[in-house]
């Protein structure tokens, strides 16, 4: 299920999992399966609002901190940015619309560990 996250002129952010949606919104989460400490979850929600202010992913690159890279392997077709040290969230972007109306759509999957 996609939980529309607020929709601005240039990108337009989904969350694909309920605990995605409310670790952003509430800073926390219902399931315990998906409990972070604060401090990721603070870098969570920076990250997820940086995404947000891009006026398209091209935007990320001059950020080295995010380390944005599209996946290979198992996970090719996605992109992920960094939250930290320990965690990157991945997410899939798409272009909608022609110019001057384009919208980037960037669909979060996952706040994942790096190395697992």
């Amino acid at each position: 299920m996609i939980y529309v996250c607020k929709k601005n002129d240039f990108v337009e952010i989904d969350f694909e999992k309920d605990y995605l949606r409310e670790l952003y919104e509430l800073g926390k989460t219902s399931n315990k399966k998906f409990r972070f400490q604060p401090s990721v979850t603070k870098q969570f929600k920076n990250t997820i609002d940086k995404l947000r202010n891009a006026q398209r992913i091209e935007d990320l690159f001059p950020f080295k901190s995010l380390n944005h890279e599209k996946l290979v392997g198992d996970k090719e077709g996605l992109e992920s940015v960094r939250v930290n040290q320990q965690y990157r969230i991945e997410f899939y972007s798409k272009i909608r619309g022609e110019e001057p109306d384009i919208i980037t759509i960037c669909s979060i999957i996952e706040l994942s560990k790096h190395y697992k």
